[in-house]
Formats: C-alpha cells, structure tokens, sequence
C-alpha cells in the first residue's frame, strides 16, 4: 500500500492518452507529476475489441511528440497499447494503477487526493477520466445476466451461436459483421429507424447488404424489453417478439462517471449534455486548481472530443500551470527518440 504522505505538484487523474499527455506536458514544465488510474495503463484501450481498427491515423494519436510505430495506415488497438506503454516509460511518468480514487479534500495548493490506498498531498489535479467505463444501460430486466455484455472484445466464442447485437453505431456495425464471419447468428436491434449516419462510408455498405441478403436480421424502430438465460423480448412496430437467444451484447454507449466527479466537488451545467463546469478557455473547473481534459469535458456529449483534439487539453492546461500563454491551435512538438 502506497504511503499517505507522499506529494505532488499535480494529480492526473486517469491513465489514458489524454492523461498522459497531461501528466507529460506539466512534468516538462518542472513540476511533479502523479498519475493515478483505477485500472490498467490506458484502460479503456485495453477494453477495446482485440484487432480494433482506430479511425485515426497515428500522427493523430501521438503525445508529446513520439512517433507512433505501426505497420498499418491506421493504428490497431495493440499498436496503441504498446505505444502509450512506451511513451510512458520513456517520461519516466509516475504511475499509480488499480488505485481508485474517491474524493479531493482541502483547496488549491493544498489538495488531498483521497484514493482507496491512501492520500496523495498535490497544488493542482487533472481529470482526465474519459467515458468508457461506465455503459449506458437499457435498464430492462436481465440485463445483468452473465451472457449479456456492455464490451465486446472478439467473435470467436459465438460459432455457432444465437447473438443479438443492441446499437446502430460504429461498434454495434463492427461487431454484428465479425460475429457473421465468425460463424454465428446474428440479430441486431436498433432503437432508431435507420443504422446511425456516424457510422462509418466503409463499414455502412456493408452492414446494409448484410442485412439486405439477410445473413444479419434486424429490427429497426425496436427496443429490448427483457433478457432470459435463453431467449429476449424485443418491442416492434409489429408488436411484442421473442427470440431464442445464446448471448447479447448492448453496445449501446458509455457515459462520464458523474459519481466521480461529484466526489470531486466538480458541478454539472443543467443542459441536455450535463456538461461538466469548466473554463473553456483554461478547462479550469469551478473547484480552483482543478482542471478537466479529453473527452470528459463535453459530458455526455462524448464525440465532441477524442484523443486526437483531447491533446489540445494538454497543452493548454501545462502552460496556464506554468503562467505561459496557451497555445492557439493544437499543439505538435518535435519528434523524440523512444527506445524500445
């Protein structure tokens, strides 16, 4: 267990890129940084599907200036994760993973970061928690049964096997086409009339010739009103239908833990988006010395920023710290040399 005495200049809050970036971009300023994450290094990118194609290319993905190694015009999530792994090693960045934290106590430069191994004594905190940790339930009965799931991670259990696919978006597009190839049965249910326009030119084709030889079944206009161990009850335009089933996934999106930032003391606005209170000049949050960065800052509104803009945060962030002026356009340092 860590030692409650130990201090920082700053808390990063939340070990994905945009954290790191953060925690790079003030540590090169002189202060001491600590990032603290209650799960793995870049956590959310180790939950993505294995093979996952990002739709960035790497220079969009790159922090602090490292050069993203890949064979690929887009990056795959195994890409990403060595990379960051890198990148982080190579700052020397000071990483305290499987630590949740549960509160802030104190005020600006004298702040304690409550967490569930201690207290970490810090003048500033950073926020860059993301979403993906926390689904966006359907709140039907069976949902917590344990063949049904929020991630979905490979097709190659299902051969063979009854799946419903819950979504209409580029994860649910994705993963009803794997499992087809992979050898199961799949049945998508879309809330909407149509599969959602985010979905991306390349893999809308597809799903929609899929569906039109009818190697996918799917009901649009349609919602999950109960999961069994063996069958669903999907509500249709044609009434109530119940399908044999072996396992669902409702890929039907991911939220901020709100739950969090409450424990921080950090307000919410009251619009449709339940944006978290900030400056968006500095992404100083209505605690003083309390920042956000990523995609946690547009609330529920989470494709207003991703990776590639979330570095921007960064930048901003590091230089008010250090009194600079922030930077008007996105941020792009000089390559670094990173050892292997």
């Amino acid at each position: 267990m860590h030692e409650s005495t130990s201090s920082f200049d700053t808390v990063v809050i939340g070990a994905g890129p945009v954290g790191l970036a953060c925690a790079l971009e003030i540590q090169r300023r002189g202060f001491t940084v600590c990032v603290v994450d209650k799960g793995a290094l870049v956590n959310s990118v180790v939950g993505y599907p294995n093979q996952m194609e990002f739709f960035s290319t790497p220079e969009l993905l790159e922090i602090g200036g490292y050069p993203m190694p890949t064979n690929h015009y887009k990056p795959l999530r195994e890409d990403a994760l060595d990379y960051y792994r890198r990148v982080a090693q190579a700052e020397k960045l000071t990483l305290r993973l499987y630590e949740r934290v549960i509160g802030l106590e104190g005020e600006e430069n004298h702040y304690e970061v409550v967490t569930t191994k201690g207290r970490i004594a810090t003048r500033f905190v950073v926020v860059a928690t993301g979403f993906f940790d926390v689904p966006v339930k359907m709140n039907v009965p069976g949902e917590d049964l344990p063949n049904v799931s929020h991630y979905y991670k490979e097709p190659y259990t299902h051969v063979d096997q009854r799946v419903v696919v819950v979504g209409a978006r580029n994860s649910s597009a994705k993963a009803a086409l794997q499992l087809l190839r992979a050898g199961a049965h799949v049945t998508m249910v879309v809330r909407s009339a149509e599969l959602s326009p985010s979905v991306k030119y390349w893999i809308r084709p597809d799903l929609e010739n899929r569906i039109k030889e009818g190697r996918i079944k799917a009901y649009f206009n349609a919602t999950i009103q109960e999961i069994r161990p063996t069958e669903v009850d999907i509500a249709t335009p044609e009434g109530l239908i119940t399908l044999p089933t072996d396992f669902t996934y409702a890929l039907t999106g991911y939220r901020p833990d709100y739950s969090l930032l409450d424990a921080l003391g950090i307000s919410t606005q009251d619009d449709a988006a339940r944006t978290p209170t900030h400056n968006p000049d500095t992404f100083e949050t209505n605690r003083p010395g309390v920042y956000m960065a990523g995609t946690v800052c547009g609330g529920l509104n989470t494709s207003r920023w991703f990776i590639e803009n979330g570095r921007y945060h960064a930048a901003v962030i590091a230089a008010h710290l250090a009194g600079e002026a922030a930077p008007a356009t996105p941020q792009v340092l000089q390559p670094v040399q990173m050892s292997k």
